[in-house]
């Protein structure tokens, strides 16, 4: 039986025997993987964001959560993570500040250089948008041996670095 959550016994690739044909299904299985858990991501962020504050974009909700992870940051710093527009992620941050989520301060070194950070409204607002997804990921991963969700970790690590794992 399968579930929203579960791949498809017949879907899934044969284990690899080191055959292209094997390594090609396997790579194409865990990129529907993916699809499927970037699917989830996509509906996380757009819930999480009208959390925050009605009609927030997905995007938005993103760079609140890249500024909370970072402590300060400027917006080149943001845009650099993102890989994205160095003016979408400004406008981002003037909405948020806006919102009284995040504020702009004069880096202490040069003031020149803007630091974006989160305020205490900011940080109340994003605990509570994750304390759904948060949860779940905690109950599904509940019975997972504690050795798989580290390898997990570890491999999910490399792969976003493009190194190979360790064995």
């Amino acid at each position: 039986m399968t579930t929203p959550h579960s791949v498809d016994a017949a879907a899934a690739p044969a284990a690899s025997t080191g055959e292209p044909d094997a390594r090609h299904a396997a790579v194409r299985g865990l990129e529907g993987a993916f699809s499927e858990l970037m699917g989830e991501f996509r509906r996380f962020y757009a819930q999480a964001a009208a959390s925050v504050s009605p009609g927030m974009l997905p995007a938005t909700f993103k760079v609140l959560s890249l500024i909370q992870r970072a402590g300060s940051v400027t917006v080149s710093g943001l845009a650099e993570r993102m890989a994205a527009d160095k003016g979408q992620v400004s406008r981002s941050v003037t909405e948020l500040e806006d919102l009284g989520l995040v504020e702009r301060v004069a880096d202490e070194t040069d003031g020149r250089i803007k630091l974006i950070s989160m305020t205490a409204e900011g940080q109340r607002r994003l605990e509570h948008a994750r304390q759904p997804y948060e949860g779940r990921l905690t109950d599904v991963l509940a019975d997972w041996p504690l050795e798989s969700i580290e390898r997990l970790t570890g491999l999910l690590h490399a792969l976003a670095r493009g190194e190979t794992p360790e064995a």
